[in-house]
């Protein structure tokens, strides 16, 4: 049974969350500002937080800071709204997993919760205190299927046993992001846009082009190398590539008010270095270890 934090003060967007999140499986409870939000933290355990960023007693972005404080591993999902844009991106970088817009609620945040409920399950491993000596690496060739990226991300994690629990997070939902990119934008060629509203006719058409040349023979390359101090991962698509110079920034306010670029959004915010080769079907992210992190 996965528990999930609603942290919301409006009554009429408490309803709506929490009837999104009627799902087998699933049992939630309500907090109406960051201060009960903490008090149930460390009553009831939940599996994800859901946190509004506009609220009494304590705002959304405290709350962020004050779970991190204590708890490293617990996935805080942001509900962003008209005038939170820049407490949005301080919240992300101060441990925040990721974020749903409040005009898409209905369409995006069921599958950005089952996204992270799911990234959170395969943190589960046993610690390791020794360190790489040496960077270490190796490669993988995915297919166009979602199913690959939950075990190549948790083969990922496995090798960063001295990582502080958020960075490991971090690490997973920008990987996630960015083999999704790469299999539906790049091999399947896919456009993000078609995301908004209704993701009926974008699911369609990757499905249907998942089976059809060229489409479907292309392939993912995911290669990684890990040491004690910084990981780099490199993740290649088949496909026409685009121009890295023509995407908006996706840091901009404006864009946390939307699900197409969310992905390099996140990307850019959780990893330290960012780089696409000049077709635009290769991405290069990097991360350094802090060395005072647990």
């Amino acid at each position: 049974m996965a528990k999930i934090l609603i942290v919301e003060d409006s009554p009429v967007d408490q309803l709506l969350i929490q009837r999104l999140l009627v799902r087998p499986g699933w049992v939630s409870q309500i907090a109406s500002d960051g201060k009960e939000a903490l008090e149930l933290v460390n009553k009831l355990r939940p599996d994800i937080v859901i946190t509004d960023l506009q609220m009494p007693v304590m705002d959304g972005l405290e709350l962020v800071k004050s779970i991190r404080a204590n708890d490293a591993s617990l996935p805080i999902v942001l509900v962003t709204g008209k005038g939170s844009e820049q407490t949005a991106i301080d919240a992300l970088r101060c441990g925040a997993t990721t974020y749903s817009p409040k005009s898409q609620l209905s369409t995006d945040l069921v599958s950005t919760v089952e996204q992270v409920l799911e990234m959170a399950q395969r943190m589960n491993y046993s610690h390791d205190s020794n360190f790489f000596p040496a960077p270490k690496a190796h490669a993988v060739v995915l297919k166009n299927d979602l199913k690959l990226i939950g075990p190549t991300i948790e083969n990922m994690q496995a090798n960063l046993p001295a990582w502080s629990d958020r960075d490991r997070l971090q690490i997973g939902m920008a990987l996630d992001e960015a083999l999704v990119n790469a299999m539906h934008h790049g091999n399947l060629d896919v456009d993000s846009s078609m995301r908004e509203g209704d993701e009926t006719n974008y699911y369609e058409l990757i499905r249907s082009r998942q089976s059809k040349r060229p489409w479907g023979d292309r392939k993912v390359r995911v290669e990684f190398e890990f040491s004690d101090q910084h990981i780099c991962i490199q993740v290649s698509d088949e496909g026409k590539g685009f121009d890295p110079t023509s995407v908006p920034d996706p840091r901009t306010p404006e864009n946390l008010h939307r699900v197409c670029g969310r992905g390099l959004f996140l990307i850019r915010n959780f990893m330290d270095q960012v780089a696409h080769n000049s077709v635009g079907n290769q991405i290069t992210m990097t991360k350094l270890r802090q060395s005072t992190e647990a």
